[in-house]
């Protein structure tokens, strides 16, 4: 996705690390960093859009449920064995989280 014009920040990091951004985990200087590359792409402003409303959705209807905090534990550790590049997104799709 990109609305074909150069930016100092390619289309790919921002997408790459949107939730980062939506859930404020990223340092300050990266934070303006999409935020100038929002004011500059529609295309990426229209997905940063999307994705922040459905994530007030999703917190709308299902923020009030406690998450138990093993079942937390085992998606962080499978995330964090994702990103480390230990593991892929597809090992163990369909397979309970144990």
């Amino acid at each position: 996705m990109s609305c074909g014009e150069p930016h100092e920040t390619d289309c790919s990091e921002v997408l790459d690390h949107l939730y980062e951004y939506l859930d404020h985990e990223m340092p300050d200087p990266d934070c303006t960093k999409f935020e100038v590359h929002f004011e500059e792409c529609s295309p990426c402003l229209e997905k940063y859009g999307l994705e922040q409303a459905v994530k007030k959705l999703v917190k709308r209807c299902c923020g009030h449920d406690d998450v138990p905090s093993d079942l937390r534990a085992k998606v962080m550790g499978r995330i964090d064995l994702i990103r480390s590049g230990q593991a892929t997104p597809e090992e163990g799709l369909g397979k309970p989280l144990a």
